[in-house]
């Protein structure tokens, strides 16, 4: 297969999604009532709902580019009822990716790939590359593409045979713009990137999705552990109660992508 440096706009509209049945976003309606029950989750401090994006996959905020990665800017904050069960109270119906944040340093987080085009659908956090050869082939032209950033990693790929979308994380932990102002800043972004397969080869759409930007010290950056898991993300709220149940990972098993302490 042949790389193209980037795909047209116009041949992204033939999209499809790797799921059974639509992949849209729930009517409004009532408020209700999502509870998360965690195993192991002892020292979880936080466990956060992001409404990202809107039905049409347009972001419903702006990104801060200087948020703190200890303090991620939900829309909605869970209540601890008692050890590992957190209760979100009255949510609009949407959907959701949680973020839990637990003791040391560790953050964790669902998503789902938005459309990086117009009219494009959705894909949900579950979805994969079917093709290997594809996979390495994609995997292999962002690592040698250049960048900003001195640590960019692909962690979760998603798609069909027209176009498949990139989970990435960006990190630049030299010296950056920001020096001035802030001696030793390093900076880490998280995007959905996509690429689309167009005259016999697989190219790397211009335009990104941009979920979070965060700015803090090399060195304690280094200490953090910031993991994705699709079983946190998508997470659809209706009208009546839910209740999910979760198992914090062990962070030495590096079952999860991410960020870990280097």
């Amino acid at each position: 297969m042949t790389i193209l440096r980037y795909a047209s706009r116009a041949a992204a509209g033939a999209l499809a999604i790797l799921v059974l049945g639509p992949w849209s976003s729930p009517r409004p309606g009532t408020a209700a009532q999502l509870t998360v029950e965690i195993t192991g989750g002892e020292e979880v401090t936080l466990v956060g709902a992001f409404q990202r994006w809107d039905a049409d996959g347009n972001p419903t905020r702006k990104v801060n580019p200087k948020a703190k990665i200890d303090a991620p800017e939900v829309d909605a904050t869970a209540v601890r009822q008692d050890t590992g069960r957190w209760v979100f109270k009255n949510l609009k119906p949407a959907r959701y990716d949680l973020v839990i944040l637990a003791r040391p340093r560790i953050r964790i987080e669902g998503w789902e790939y938005a459309p990086v085009l117009e009219f494009d659908p959705f894909f949900p956090p579950t979805a994969t590359v079917a093709d290997d050869d594809v996979r390495k082939e994609i995997i292999d032209h962002i690592r040698k593409s250049p960048q900003y950033e001195n640590k960019v990693e692909p962690l979760y790929l998603g798609g069909d045979d027209k176009a498949v979308r990139i989970l990435m994380m960006l990190i630049r932990d030299k010296v950056t713009s920001y020096e001035a102002d802030f001696p030793g800043a390093a900076t880490m972004r998280f995007e959905i990137w996509q690429y689309t397969y167009q005259y016999g080869g697989w190219a790397k759409e211009r335009r990104t999705r941009v979920m979070h930007r965060v700015i803090l010290h090399r060195d304690e950056l280094r200490k953090w552990t910031w993991l994705w898991d699709p079983k946190l993300g998508a997470i659809e709220v209706g009208k009546t109660a839910k209740t999910i149940q979760y198992t914090m990972p062990s962070p030495t098993e590096k079952k999860l992508r991410g960020l870990y302490p280097y």
